[in-house]
């Protein structure tokens, strides 16, 4: 089973640390894939759940392209990102969408979708038994 760090997240949600691309960097390097909330705008990347927080270059994702799950948050990321080869879905409430790379890519609470990926299954204890990947804020309990 893939394990993805929230945010980059391993042990918890955390305001501070989530989507620095301090802890992303900390997440890969523990070989964890990270998912990463995108947005473009006034022709800069930010990294950011609520809102543009931290700026990062294109290079800064293409350095990082095989660990990546990215999360376009404004519909100028989402076209920007149709521009690369990189990893990258939109969502917001839905039960699943796909990723670019064809990935089903399920909702909180939604399990259990065969060979999907559980995001966020500890808040509703989701059943992960069939599922291709989870994304997770506690990837290290995942890892066992």
């Amino acid at each position: 089973m893939i394990i993805i760090a929230h945010r980059g997240l391993i042990n918890g949600p955390n305001k501070e640390l989530e989507n620095t691309p301090e802890q992303i960097d900390l997440a890969i390097q523990m070989d964890f894939n990270v998912e990463i909330d995108l947005w473009y705008t006034n022709n800069l990347y930010f990294l950011g759940h609520d809102e543009p927080q931290y700026e990062i270059g294109l290079e800064w994702l293409f350095n990082r392209e095989d660990n990546l799950w990215i999360h376009c948050k404004n519909v100028d990321a989402l076209l920007k990102m149709k521009q690369t080869f990189l990893h990258f879905f939109w969502h917001e409430n839905d039960t699943v969408t796909l990723t670019s790379r064809g990935f089903i890519w399920a909702y909180p609470g939604k399990q259990p979708i065969k060979n999907s990926i559980a995001v966020l299954p500890e808040l509703y204890n989701d059943a992960v038994d069939e599922c291709f990947g989870v994304c997770t804020d506690y990837a290290t309990k995942y890892r066992g």
